[in-house]
């Protein structure tokens, strides 16, 4: 990133731009290197400003949501972070014939989503409770669980092109796939909107009961992680590849396999993306030599990386 890059943001942004931000801060795995600028965007319009600046000058970009599903390398993140601030954290709901619907900003915790749906009898987000992170970063791993996925109930997106601006998608030109989401190529997601249904205020309460239990029961507590590591492949559960594999407990460095769930890695104290990475294709090799079955990292390696992912 170039000096004039910097001083246009600077122009842009003032104070508000910050240089060498270490990027540990706002992952959940606590881990991640600097990033060359980090910027917190408070309007659709100052979006698209960061857009149109990066896109002029040919620096690299990346949105970064609640950091609860990426691993940022240890030399952190070249070119620009930006990061959705409070303006995208509203919700708007509006009651129909066909059912309620929601306008939530990307920056929306997904908790916060699910607990007013349920204060509001509306059902079909139960499936997300207790998944971490924001509703724009759900988006884009189409996140799900017991059965559920994000993709049932969204049925428009908001987002910043640096071309054309603020544009918006209806269903029919989305596409996902498991843990996928095909974002459309230079687009910032800003708002999402969801239909819900009404439904029963005990059968809406007794699944998300049970789903956190069930979640209590399997995901580690009290250790900075990002979630589950690889996807399940087909017909299989990863974690219990890993396990038979003989991971769990494994550790290198500050980075362990949990002993709770095979599919998570948790930050003992000062593990390093370095030690996460080494176990995650530790773990990938073993599997592959053993069962000839390829576990794929649900877990998004972001950053500069010294050698070849």
């Amino acid at each position: 990133m170039t000096a004039a890059d910097l001083t246009a943001l600077r122009a842009a942004f003032g104070e508000r731009l910050r240089t060498g931000e270490p990027l540990s801060r706002h992952t959940s795995f606590r881990i991640g290197g600097p990033a060359d600028a980090f910027i917190e965007a408070d309007s659709v319009a100052e979006v698209h400003e960061v857009l149109t600046l990066a896109a002029r000058a040919g620096t690299p970009l990346f949105v970064l949501g609640g950091g609860t599903n990426i691993l940022v390398s240890d030399n952190g993140i070249r070119g620009i972070v930006l990061k959705l601030g409070r303006a995208f954290a509203a919700m708007e709901w509006q009651a129909n014939g066909s059912g309620t619907k929601v306008r939530a900003g990307a920056a929306v915790p997904f908790k916060k989503l699910v607990v007013e749906a349920a204060q509001r009898r509306l059902t079909g987000l139960e499936f997300a409770e207790g998944i971490p992170g924001l509703l724009g970063g759900g988006l884009l791993m189409n996140a799900g669980a017991f059965g559920g996925e994000i993709a049932n109930v969204v049925e428009a997106i908001e987002g910043v092109d640096a071309a054309t601006g603020p544009q918006q998608l209806p269903k029919a030109d989305l596409s996902f796939g498991y843990r996928h989401f095909d974002l459309p190529r230079g687009w910032i997601v800003t708002h999402l909107s969801l239909r819900l249904a009404a439904g029963d205020p005990g059968s809406i309460r007794d699944l998300m009961a049970e789903y956190k239990q069930r979640r209590q029961l399997h995901q580690p507590l009290g250790y900075p992680n990002a979630g589950s590591i690889f996807k399940n492949p087909p017909g299989r559960h990863a974690g219990e590849l890993i396990e038979a594999a003989g991971f769990k407990g494994r550790r290198i460095g500050g980075a362990r396999v949990s002993e709770q769930h095979a599919n998570f890695i948790v930050n003992l104290g000062g593990a390093t993306a370095t030690e996460v990475r080494a176990l995650m294709n530790e773990i990938a090799r073993s599997v592959w030599e053993r069962w000839g079955v390829r576990l794929d990292p649900e877990v998004r390696l972001v950053g500069h990386w010294e050698d070849p992912a």
